[in-house]
């Protein structure tokens, strides 16, 4: 279950205790990592994608408006979500490609340098130097990685989109692979391609970062026998 996740899926069962209502005032990040058994920045990644989905409104400051507020049932607004998750895996490959360039270019593009998002990217991008765990798992860090640069950008409607995107792209990413000449040879230039575009975001060259992003994502797709304007799926 992803973070979001355990957050909504105990928000909803709050909500219909009726420990909580809506206009109540979410628990500290503190308190509802210890509840739940998860991290801070867990807590923090699933209370901004409800904040997205208009589930919580976050307040700043001190006294009556300060803190996370309820503002909707997450049963609703993450039924729409999962939705979207599901029809995805049966979109044409050229729609889920031509979507992830126009996000993705733009995020990179727009991506702050004091972003966290960066370092959990590049902690990633360790971790598939380290692992050697074969396309799927590779895949799976690949699609975290660029869920994160996305969420660099500091747009969380778009952080959310990429969240729900994330799955379809790690499962039909995975597929392509039995199109690929060689694997290794594939997973090492993806490699470097994902530091090239790190390196560009966190050095403030936007625009070459969005070329950067551009060829790697089409790049893979023609490597592995698809073209980008193909109607496979």
């Amino acid at each position: 279950m992803r973070n979001h996740q355990v957050v909504s899926v105990w928000l909803e069962q709050e909500l219909a205790a009726g420990r909580l209502a809506i206009g109540s005032r979410l628990p500290g990040e503190r308190t509802m990592a210890e509840h739940l058994n998860i991290s801070r920045a867990s807590v923090r990644e699933g209370t901004r994608v409800l904040e997205a989905l208009g589930v919580v409104r976050a307040g700043v400051g001190s006294g009556p408006q300060a803190g996370t507020i309820i503002t909707g049932n997450p049963a609703l607004a993450l039924d729409a979500a999962l939705r979207l998750h599901v029809a995805s895996a049966h979109l044409p490959i050229k729609d889920i490609v031509e979507t992830r360039l126009l996000l993705e270019t733009w995020c990179v593009e727009h991506a702050s340098r004091d972003s966290p998002a960066l370092e959990r990217a590049a902690a990633l991008l360790d971790e598939m130097d380290r692992h050697h765990d074969g396309p799927a798992g590779f895949l799976e860090r690949d699609a975290l990685f660029h869920v994160a640069l996305a969420e660099a950008a500091g747009n969380v409607l778009i952080g959310a989109m990429m969240g729900s995107l994330r799955g379809s792209i790690a499962d039909y990413t995975q597929r392509l692979t039995a199109g690929l000449p060689v694997w290794t040879t594939t997973s090492e230039r993806l490699r470097r391609e994902h530091r090239a575009i790190l390196a560009a975001v966190v050095g403030g060259q936007g625009a070459h970062a969005a070329h950067l992003v551009r060829d790697h994502i089409e790049g893979f797709y023609r490597e592995s026998g698809i073209h980008r304007h193909s109607d496979s799926a």
